[in-house]
């Protein structure tokens, strides 16, 4: 069986890390988490335009690697889309090294910001801000001819959209049953 790469993106707070760690729990699963926060918790907050070209160079590395490995499922807690719009956001402008970085998931599942931001060191926009970060990573999705499945709602029924996303995935050159 083809591996099936799947993308969680979109704001802060908005259950993605914690969705991708529980359905990663499954056999054949494997969870390629977000860089940027381990950059975050472990480096700096200061997200300079070379500590984002470094995140995302990190997080690409090690997300092939993973890739290498062939599970039959990754889901990437976020990806290039996501540095490319922090880039964006705290810098006004796109970046091209970011910008021509292709992302490598096969589908990507946008989470929107209806649920409560929580702060948690890391964590910078809430607000307004919030919603124009979402505006921004939608654009960056766009930009790049992605069309992402739309996740919203409770945590019961992110989860359930977010299953079923997976679950209609097929990897490139996987045959349809």
């Amino acid at each position: 069986m083809a591996m099936r790469h799947i993308c969680f993106t979109g704001v802060e707070s908005t259950g993605k890390s914690t969705l991708a760690q529980q359905l990663c729990a499954t056999p054949g699963a494997r969870l390629m988490p977000e860089y940027g926060r381990e950059f975050a918790e472990t480096i700096s907050t200061d997200f300079t335009p070379d500590a984002l070209r470094a995140i995302a160079r990190e997080h690409a590395r090690r997300c092939r690697a993973l890739i290498a490995a062939g599970p039959a499922l990754l889901i990437e807690d976020t990806d290039i889309v996501t540095t490319a719009a922090w880039f964006r956001m705290l810098h006004g402008h796109r970046d091209a090294e970011l910008s021509a970085t292709p992302s490598l998931a096969h589908r990507h599942l946008l989470f929107a910001p209806d649920t409560p931001w929580v702060a948690d060191g890391t964590r910078q926009f809430l607000g307004s801000e919030r919603l124009r970060f979402h505006q921004v990573i939608n654009d960056e999705l766009a930009q790049r001819g992605i069309a992402p499945v739309p996740i919203s709602g409770n945590w019961v029924q992110r989860r359930a959209q977010a299953e079923a996303a997976i679950r209609s995935t097929h990897a490139p050159g996987e045959a349809l049953t």
